[in-house]
């Protein structure tokens, strides 16, 4: 009787301890990152607060996708990817040379520099643009007043060019420009503040901002950005381009924007709490900081809200009734990066404005010299942008690039 009695028991305790140890298991894995990720409800409120109580935006932030900014033709009406759509554009995009050397030994392949190492492939993300209104995906048309001034910039730069092998050899850094001699409005200022490359090196602002090391604009959507709170006032570090980092500050106090006089390059940032969702108005942009053509009149409203453990969306709508026909909606998704494998210096790291700058500027007095002693050709007949207007810049696929056709 005794025997079947403590068998019954022992099997009991048995039954009791597996269901202890699946109920812990279970329990853990409940508890785990991904199970609270994909466990939560789809809203935007994450429940990450900081210490003081607000929505907690704090980390090392990037998307980890390529996505074009604009829909390209070949995707017209479609807003996302499937899959195996994604997996196709990857294999091809991989197979694919972002810069093809030119003829080997000629000015172009010189001028080229960086190549194909130089150049990184993310992922394909799952929609076909990051404008997310208009519904086309499309900036809105531009004004007729930026599409005359943008006209003028150009015939400026192009009238300093006529006299090179450039235009003569009817290259595409010469298109819709003609060949001829050295032309007088090599001595004018540009129609407006150039932030392009115009070909003579008379002085720093003849160099485009990416080789004064000021490539960096708002809004912005490449790099790594670190947040970092205050009860007062948020914080913004971007790591963009080449080192070409900048910091930002985002006062959450209630203060008005600077007087409108005061302009800068990054504007005047005042942010609020709506909700779980951090929202920035930034007004009080700089005449000398372009953004596809928008400049002083441009006006952001940025929505940061933390919508995972691991997640941000990003949302701005850009306005310049001076530059676009309406406003437009951009949308990303940030992901956490880890702080230790992607830490960040803050020390700007480009180095073309230290030592690239100086040289090309001597180097255009030493030409200057030489001509003026009959010992060297016109300065004005030198192409001194060779390869900033190059067809190879756009052969990714996803951005409907010379492969996309293959």
């Amino acid at each position: 009787m005794r025997r079947p009695l403590l068998q019954l028991i022992g099997v009991g305790a048995v039954v009791l301890a597996v269901i202890l140890l699946l109920k812990f298991t279970v329990a853990n894995e409940a508890s785990s990152p991904a199970a609270r990720a994909a466990d939560a409800p789809v809203t935007k409120a994450s429940g990450i607060k900081t210490s003081w109580g607000e929505p907690d935006l704090q980390g090392i932030w990037t998307d980890e996708y390529q996505t074009p900014l604009q829909r390209p033709a070949r995707y017209a009406g479609k807003e996302f990817f499937t899959d195996e759509e994604r997996a196709a554009l990857d294999a091809q995009r991989a197979a694919t040379e972002l810069r093809p050397r030119a003829e080997r030994g000629t000015e172009r392949d010189v001028a080229g520099a960086y190549n194909q190492v130089f150049m990184s492939i993310k992922k394909t993300g799952r929609r076909t643009s990051l404008i997310v209104d208009p519904p086309d995906g499309k900036t809105p048309p531009l004004t007729p007043e930026i599409q005359k001034q943008l006209a003028a910039e150009r015939e400026f730069r192009l009238a300093l060019l006529q006299a090179t092998a450039t235009c003569k050899n009817q290259e595409p850094g010469c298109r819709g420009g003609k060949y001829g001699p050295p032309s007088p409005r090599r001595n004018e200022f540009p129609p407006r503040y150039s932030t392009a490359n115009i070909n003579r090196v008379d002085n720093p602002e003849d160099r485009s901002m990416s080789e004064r090391c000021m490539a960096a604009v708002l809004p912005d959507f490449t790099g790594f950005r670190r947040i970092v709170q205050s009860p007062r006032s948020v914080s913004i570090f971007y790591d963009v381009g080449q080192g070409q980092g900048w910091q930002r500050i985002i006062p959450v106090d209630g203060s008005p924007h600077l007087p409108s006089h005061v302009r800068q390059r990054f504007g005047d940032s005042r942010g609020h709490w709506e909700g779980e969702t951090l929202v920035v108005d930034v007004t009080n942009f700089s005449p000398k900081s372009d953004f596809l053509g928008s400049r002083e009149n441009r006006h952001l409203v940025e929505r940061w809200t933390r919508t995972g453990p691991n997640t941000i969306e990003y949302l701005v709508t850009i306005e310049d009734p001076s530059t676009w026909t309406k406003p437009w909606t951009v949308k990303q998704e940030f992901s956490m990066q880890s702080n230790e494998a992607n830490r960040i210096y803050y020390e700007p790291r480009c180095h073309d404005g230290n030592f690239g700058l100086p040289g090309l500027l001597v180097g255009g007095r030493a030409k200057d010299k030489a001509f003026a002693l009959g010992q060297g050709p016109n300065p004005a007949t030198l192409d001194n942008i060779k390869g900033m207007d190059a067809p190879e810049e756009n052969t990714d696929p996803l951005a409907g690039g010379a492969a996309a056709a293959q």
